[in-house]
This record gives C-alpha cells, structure tokens and sequence, in this order.
C-alpha cells in the first residue's frame, strides 16, 4: 500500500515537473512574411502589428514567455515551404503565421498538416486557402467577400458596363469571377476580362485598351503595393477625364500609399473591410498607437490582419493554459473565438476556419488635409461567399 502511494505521489511530482518545464519553455511564434521584394509593405505592415500587440498585451501567455520569429520568404513559395519545415523541425515554433500572397500560404500549407501546427494566415485572401490543410485559421479576408458587394453597389450607382483588370493568379481570379458573377446577375455587362502578371507588371498597354473600349468602369484587384502604379497610368492616360470611373476591391486604395497617389484618387469607390478611418473607439486608439510605434506610418488591411491574428493566438493560448494539448488543443481554442477588432466585430467560423466579418464601401476623400477612405456603407457579417457554393 505504501509502495502504491509512493508511486502514485512521484507520478504527480513528475507531472508538476513536466508542466512546470513547458511553462518555462518559451512559446515560439513563427511569422513567415515578404520582408523584401514586391510585397515588402505587407511584411513590414504585419511586422509592425504584431509586434505593437506583444508592445500593449506583454509577452507572457499563461505563464509562458512569448518568442517572435521573423523570417523573410521574399515572395517566393519555394523559400516559405522551406522556412516554414526549419521553423517546425528546427525551432519547434508553435504556431505558423503571416503569408503575404496566396501561393505562399498553399506552399506551407502540407507542413501544418504533417506537424500539426495551426496556421494563422493573417494576409493572403483565395477563398480556397482553408480548404488547403486543416491547421489553417484565417483572420485577413477573402477577395470573394469584397467583389460580390462590389458587383452589388456599381449597377444600383449607374454603373451598366465594366471591363475587369485583375493580377493574374488566386485572388485576382476570385475577385474577377465573384464580380462578374454578381454584377451579371445585377443586369450588368462584363465586355472585357484582362489578366496581368503577377511578376514584373506593365499596366500601361492594359490600361490603354480600357481607354479604347469606353466602359462606364474600370474593376480592378491587385495585391496591396501595386495600386499606386494603376492610379497613375490610369490618371496619364486621361480615363478619369474620358468619363470612366475607377472601382475595385481596398487593395487598390491601400491606406498605407494612399496619400502617394495623389488628389486624383479621389472619388474612388471600393469595398473591403478595413480603412484607417473606420469610426470606432477600438479603431481609432489602434490607428494611434500603430503611428506611435512606427514613425507615423499609418496601418492598412495588413496590419490589422496581422493585428488580430496575434489576438487569435493569444487567446488560444489562454484557452488551453500555455498551450497545453498542442497543435490539436490550440486549433480547437482558436475556431469559434469573436471579438471586436479594429475593422468592426470579427468571427472565426468553428466549420470552415475563415473569418466572418463586415464589408464596408468607401469613397476616397480628403480629411484634415490627407487622403482616406471613407466608409458610406456597410454589409454585416459576410461569410465568404466561396465556400457557400
């Protein structure tokens, strides 16, 4: 009998023990991020946010220190695959986050499946990301949420025919097929779809055939950084004073290049689910705090997925007291958590994974002397319209 209690007495000594060197053991986050490169601004953006929400909530989780790991992918889906097995099998980070563009979540996406380390994609927006591995949590947005209110808004604003002018890869497929799909439906004509390269685009001779093809509006989706490039070619070649409008997802209009592109963005109209001049408390002090932090630079949709996927994480981690459980315990801690986030209320989906959350449409306008886009509409709590079909 004594020997029984002995054992069982050393069996709880040595639970207290192993609990007691996992909650000294930092917990590791890893974020995999185009650093440098064409998309460089969505890195540093996500960077910069996630390292203001360790700055505001400390870095102790449930007793365990909280370690940041960047690294840069430049863009290339072979580096992140790669980045992403040495941050597992290396670094035993645990959790995998950031992604700026779509090809680069699809190429990590088989090692949170083989490790079974949630995925926290906090950037990159094809609707069939969640599908790509059951690890994946997402907490920035799908191009299919934002094109469908688009091809709602244009032909109700008399707005008939349009030609389409999207990058050529993931997104810019969805957001070309949930527009057009939309905005046909609405009674509304589609006379042109132009595709450019993701790699190295030239605008100009795209932009010319638009001109010569004289539709009521222009939709277009590039990744964020590349907007500015289209507002000038579009403004050189006179097609705003050509009668034809400019229309198209918030990427085009990024709140952090905004103010670069000049007085002839203005009147703009787009849909998307974060502006810097969103009308909330919680907004208002995040926007404040992101300049604080980062010699003025104002947050864009980036940051604020980056921002609120530290959220997810962390409250994942409260959930399951440092983590306890592992990849498996710390999925389950993520799906279903809602709060309000700097763009409005934000859920993740217990059954898809994805994020819920409004859709505003805003019009570029001029506020103490800076450009912003300012939201005159809302629609509330759209599920991605990708996975209802």
């Amino acid at each position: 009998m004594k020997t029984l209690l002995n054992l069982r007495a050393l069996l709880i000594a040595l639970g207290m023990c192993a609990l007691s060197v996992q909650a000294q053991e930092a917990f590791k986050i890893g974020l995999i991020l185009p650093m440098t490169g064409q998309q460089a601004t969505t890195g540093k953006q996500i960077e910069a946010a996630a390292r203001l929400f360790m700055a505001q909530n400390g870095d102790k989780v449930a007793g365990r220190k909280i370690e940041l790991i960047i690294k840069d992918d430049g863009g290339i889906p072979d580096a992140a695959k790669r980045i992403a097995q040495e941050l597992v099998v290396n670094d035993k980070v645990g959790v995998l986050g950031g992604f700026g563009l779509t090809p680069l979540a699809l190429a990590t996406a088989p090692i949170a499946t083989q490790s079974k380390t949630p995925m926290v994609v906090m950037a990159a927006a094809t609707s069939i990301i969640t599908e790509a591995s059951p690890y994946i949590v997402r907490t920035s947005f799908t191009l299919a949420q934002c094109s469908v209110a688009m091809g709602d808004w244009a032909p109700k604003n008399g707005i008939k025919r349009v030609v389409t002018l999207v990058s050529d890869y993931g997104p810019g497929i969805d957001a070309e097929r949930f527009f057009k799909e939309r905005f046909l439906l609405n009674s509304g004509q589609v006379i042109e779809s132009l595709r450019v390269p993701l790699r190295n685009p030239d605008f100009a001779p795209f932009l010319q055939k638009v001109r010569d093809l004289k539709p009521d509006a222009l939709f277009v989706f590039v990744p964020s950084g590349a907007g500015a490039a289209v507002m000038k070619q579009f403004l050189e070649r006179g097609m705003d004073k050509a009668g034809i409008k400019l229309i198209g997802t918030g990427d085009m209009t990024d709140d952090d290049q905004l103010n670069d592109m000049g007085d002839g963005s203005l009147g703009v109209v787009t849909s998307h689910h974060y502006s810097a001049m969103h009308p909330s408390a919680v907004n208002k002090k995040f926007v404040e705090a992101f300049k604080k932090a980062n010699h003025g630079m104002r947050p864009n949709f980036m940051a604020v997925g980056g921002y609120d996927g530290m959220r997810v994480i962390y409250e994942a981690l409260k959930n399951t007291k440092g983590g306890q459980g592992g990849g498996d315990a710390l999925l389950a801690a993520m799906k279903g958590q809602i709060f309000e986030s700097p763009r409005g209320q934000i859920f993740i989906d217990a059954q898809t994974r994805d994020i819920v959350q409004n859709i505003y449409l805003r019009r570029v306008e001029k506020k103490d002397g800076e450009l912003y886009n300012v939201e005159f509409d809302v629609i509330k709590e759209v599920k991605d319209p990708g996975k209802t079909k």
